[in-house]
């Protein structure tokens, strides 16, 4: 229960932190889709740990083996089966945390869900569960490029306290990738790299805000009422670990402004399509997409596991304190940037899909 994902462009992860492998079973990517696999490596590599001072340094190559699904790279329709050993576990960083829980970690409410846990890397909580939804969404990027010309970026828009102020319309890959917290504003990121090394060498962690945008996103995809485009962007992206918090479009600022300030005014178009002098809406309007832009923001909380000291209970519910050991990201967000893009990308995909079926016919 809980670890599936989507309804026709389905996913279903699966593996603990420090057992055997990680991995996903993606069900209803349509048959013949050429599949650039060094493409869907590329995305594991920019998840994986230890690709940077300012990341965990836990070791893993995160090699991605495909079981089925594929034929001489193109897919056959049938469900694909993406696994990822695990190779560098270390359980016994984790002996402490048997007897004590992680303050404001999933082990104590996994403990009072399920009367057992597991302790080691913290299990399906543990944010090495969303390999699976890098390596499902690569494929999903794939298939909206291929179908709509659509891309899906995000970038680091805030570390702590300090932000960047970015027109969305003039990020690139190769600006967020130029540098290792991922934030396309090259002065500030060196910035934010510095606060979180100062973070971490206090032994404590930050958080921030990640940006993403949709360009070219096919008009019409989200369902009235309960499927709307944006509730589902929701769900997808603060089903993530560590997310405290959504906006899209103008999100909470929207909220000081007047009707007649906020509103997007529609432009004349000659071929019918639907075109906005301003994108307060973020690109869906009455949970339907208008071919504008998608733009969205996820707020990321500080990471739990912290090598400070920290009041904390047993399971026996005595007193008692804990310095983590093991290893882990003084702040989760220059990695989660590929897993925000692959939630976007899954549910627009599985969209895409429910709109050509719901509509091929008019």
């Amino acid at each position: 229960m809980g670890s599936s994902f989507g309804q026709l462009f389905r996913i279903s992860t699966f593996g603990e932190s420090h057992g055997g492998a990680v991995g996903v079973i993606l069900e209803g990517c349509p048959p013949r889709l050429p599949l650039d696999l060094a493409a869907i490596q590329a995305e594991l590599d920019r998840r994986r740990p230890g690709q940077s001072r300012i990341t965990t340094p836990r070791r893993e190559d995160d090699r991605v083996e495909i079981l089925s699904g594929l034929l001489d790279g193109v897919t056959l329709g049938t469900p694909i089966a993406l696994v990822v050993r695990n190779q560098d576990q270390r359980p016994q960083d984790y002996r402490e945390m048997e007897v004590a829980f992680r303050p404001s970690h999933a082990d104590a409410t996994y403990q009072a869900k399920y009367g057992i846990q597991a302790r080691s890397g913290g299990g399906r909580a543990s944010a090495r569960e969303t390999i699976g939804r890098v390596a499902a969404g690569a494929i999903a990027k794939q298939l909206l490029a291929h179908v709509a010309g659509t891309e899906v970026i995000a970038w680091v828009r805030r570390i702590h306290t300090i932000e960047a102020s970015i027109d969305p319309a003039t990020v690139s890959l190769e600006a967020v990738e130029a540098n290792i917290v991922r934030c396309p504003d090259g002065a500030l990121a060196e910035r934010m790299i510095e606060r979180i090394e100062a973070i971490g060498r206090d032994g404590d962690s930050c958080g921030g805000v990640i940006e993403c945008l949709v360009r070219r996103p096919p008009v019409g995809l989200g369902m009235p009422v309960f499927d709307k485009l944006e509730a589902d962007l929701a769900k997808a992206v603060m089903s993530l670990p560590a997310t405290k918090g959504f906006e899209i479009g103008s999100g909470f600022n929207g909220t000081l402004l007047l009707g007649s300030e906020h509103n997007d005014a529609f432009l004349p178009s000659e071929d019918g399509r639907l075109r906005t002098a301003t994108n307060n809406s973020g690109g869906i309007q009455g949970g339907i997409s208008n071919g504008e832009p998608i733009t969205l923001r996820v707020a990321f909380k500080p990471t739990a596991t912290i090598r400070k000291e920290q009041q904390t209970i047993n399971a026996a519910g005595e007193a008692t304190t804990l310095s983590a050991k093991g290893r882990h990201d003084p702040c989760v967000l220059p990695r989660a940037v590929p897993m925000v893009e692959a939630m976007v990308a899954l549910v627009l995909a599985d969209h895409l899909l429910r709109q050509q079926g719901q509509c091929s016919l008019y």
